[in-house]
């Protein structure tokens, strides 16, 4: 389980001060009843195989409110002020327990004509990957993503400064995170992984440490984007300083305490008309600072990703997308040389092929969709079917499956493949 000691830190300080400043200005200037909605979800996800995470027969059983509301106060109204909250309150029959989350509480500015702020809890997203991520380093919540909660949910908010500034020659966006968010990971609860340090499948008796950086100025993480259109194309440069958002260290196997190493990424992404379709390449060269001779098997090697994809409209509202990604292990002799005789080697290359197929019916009130992940290096893949009904502008119903397949259970998937599920979520909007 992650190390939690941080009850009172710099994040929830500035969650705090986010949320006490949207609660003054609805206090002192009431907020329109059109600038609130929401909705109110209900969601199940059978298991469809025999599990070591609980004895239960589902792995996803909540039912959650969320209100959002966008706030203009008329303060200061040459600096274009915006409010944003986004909240939720969530009955997890999982866990038993109600929970309260914040998912956005930031307050936007413009105080120059060419320069937009934001400050305060916000989803962070860049890049070109249909659910590959190369330059976005910010948080993503996997559990999420393998139970069937909507996609909205891979995504996990950050406390943040983000400052844009548009010119004639080039865009730019600089993102200051004080307080390192790493992702929500696969740690036994609701899921259960294949535990290489011990050789098991391992659920809820898991016993994983995750140890987060310190809180201090020399750990704030830096994110920049460089972006512009030439020509048809829209091209971007990225750099990243911070850490792994994945604990790719290991501090003590006896004990199964990992860390997060630190990181730097340097990359960049191309994205536009190609053939009738839309193409986007991207590139990212990941620096591990605390290992770059690629000696120490106990933190992740250096390394090289890229990405190719195209999609297609086929027509008849039909579309296809495909995705080509190679991840290139860099100084793979000197980890080969580090590890323990016996021990598994990771491959210096993996591949992995994506293909989205989704079609719509009824006057586009029904979508059907195919998404599916295969690694012709680690022979594992992870497919994801789902339908949804538009029934009203009001109710939505959505329905699908995580079907995971691999022969090895060091594969990046093969390693989930005994968390298949069923899933089906019924919303009502307003």
């Amino acid at each position: 389980m992650r190390e939690t000691r941080r009850l009172c830190t710099l994040k929830t300080h500035l969650l705090l001060a986010a949320l006490l400043y949207w609660a003054c200005a609805v206090f002192l200037y009431p907020v329109p009843a059109a600038a609130v909605e929401g909705f109110v979800e209900g969601a199940y996800g059978y298991r469809t195989q025999r599990d070591v995470t609980k004895k239960d027969s589902f792995n996803l059983l909540e039912a959650r409110a969320q209100l959002k509301g966008v706030y203009e106060p008329p303060v200061f109204e040459a600096l274009s002020p915006e409010a944003d909250l986004k909240a939720e309150l969530i009955a997890d029959g999982y866990d038993d327990r109600l929970i309260l989350k914040v998912r956005e509480a930031a307050l936007a500015f413009t105080p120059l004509d060419f320069i937009d702020v934001k400050l305060g809890r916000q989803i962070l997203t860049w890049g070109t990957g249909d659910y590959i991520f190369i330059n976005d380093l910010f948080p993503k919540d996997y559990v999420s993503f393998f139970i069937g909660r909507d996609d909205e949910y891979l995504k996990v908010p950050s406390d943040a400064l983000r400052v844009s500034l548009f010119t004639e020659a080039v865009n730019l966006d600089m993102v200051l995170i004080p307080v390192m968010e790493p992702d929500i990971s696969v740690i036994g609860k609701r899921l259960s992984f294949f535990d290489g340090l011990s050789g098991q499948v391992l659920g809820e008796d898991a016993a994983r440490v995750f140890i987060e950086p310190r809180e201090i100025a020399e750990n704030m993480e830096l994110a920049f984007r460089a972006y512009r259109t030439i020509g048809r194309m829209e091209a971007a440069l990225y750099l990243f300083r911070g850490f792994y958002k994945e604990p790719r260290g290991i501090l003590d196997g006896a004990k199964s305490e990992f860390f997060y190493p630190r990181l730097h990424v340097i990359g960049m992404s191309l994205r536009g008309p190609v053939l009738g379709g839309i193409g986007n390449f991207e590139l990212g060269y990941y620096d591990s600072r605390e290992d770059r001779g690629g000696g120490n098997p106990m933190i992740e090697n250096p390394s090289i990703k890229y990405l190719a994809g195209y999609t297609q409209d086929l027509g008849s509202d039909a579309s296809i997308g495909f995705q080509y990604e190679v991840e290139q292990m860099l100084h793979h002799g000197a980890y080969r040389d580090g590890l323990a005789p016996g021990a598994s080697v990771r491959d210096e290359f993996r591949h992995l092929l994506t293909m989205r197929f989704t079609k719509l019916y009824s006057g586009q009130t029904v979508v059907t969709s195919l998404f599916v992940f295969f690694s012709p290096s680690d022979m594992d893949a992870y497919l994801r079917p789902g339908v949804s009904y538009k029934v009203t502008d009001s109710w939505k119903v959505t329905a699908g499956a995580n079907i995971i397949l691999g022969r090895d259970e060091f594969t990046d998937f093969g390693t989930f493949r005994r968390n298949d599920n069923l899933y089906m979520r019924v919303r009502y909007s307003f």
